[in-house]
């Protein structure tokens, strides 16, 4: 069974925040989840939304700010006076590596919002190659991963879908479905099982759901609350 913190310890710290992750792992997590966009300068931003309206209160585009630009929008903080920002992959990469079984990078690229989005992340990523081995990258978009298993033959792929296709999952040669709990069904899992996939839930927050879903065919589990299963 595996349990990946979804967007850190998100129910105590800001999500997607460097405070965030570093609560996460201080409470022993060792899997992730998280969300990359691309800035306008090129750099790889850890961040859900496409702008920052619900999180900053700012109708601002990712794709339209600088990495400087980011400290010009500290996000709504209900957990401390301090600000935060939205941080880079490279703030938090260092925070989740050291003990890191496996970590789930969602690319943010409904209709190629970010041309070559998928190369620059590789790219980023070159640069810890022992980290490689240990990143899940998933998506909604079934282009961007696509051109992912195009770039890199060898990547670990997750599925994310709202609409479940075996097929999809085989073209992709992923190892993975991922998908929300209220769209489960043990007759996925069982499709999922008989294909090799493993098949992974958002976002479950309670044991009792937990153990319910693992005794009808869930392998694993997106959660807010790290805390309770590690």
């Amino acid at each position: 069974m595996i349990y990946f913190s979804h967007r850190g310890a998100n129910t105590l710290r800001v999500q997607n925040t460097v405070e965030s992750f570093a609560l996460a792992h201080a409470q022993g997590a060792r899997c992730f989840e998280l969300d990359v966009h691309l800035l306008k300068d090129g750099n790889l931003a850890v961040h859900h939304d496409y702008s920052l309206l619900s999180t900053a209160g700012e109708d601002v585009k990712l794709a339209d700010l600088t990495a400087a630009d980011l400290k010009k929008y500290p996000l709504k903080n209900p957990f401390a006076d301090e600000p935060v920002y939205v941080p880079l992959l490279d703030d938090v990469l260092p925070i989740i590596v050291p003990s890191l079984e496996v970590v789930n990078i969602e690319l943010k690229n409904d209709d190629n919002i970010y041309p070559e989005l998928e190369k620059i992340l590789l790219n980023k990523l070159s640069a810890y190659p022992a980290l490689f081995p240990k990143i899940l990258f998933s998506a909604f978009d079934y282009d961007s991963l696509v051109r992912l298993r195009e770039l890199a033959p060898n990547a670990r792929i997750g599925l994310l879908t709202r609409k479940f296709d075996v097929k999809q999952a085989l073209l992709l040669r992923a190892e993975s479905v991922h998908m929300n709990q209220t769209r489960f069904t043990s007759a996925i899992a069982q499709t999922c099982h008989e294909n090799g996939l493993k098949l992974y839930l958002y976002t479950v927050n309670e044991i009792t759901a937990v153990k319910q879903l693992t005794a009808q065919g869930a392998d694993g589990f997106f959660t807010d609350r790290i805390d309770l299963f590690v």
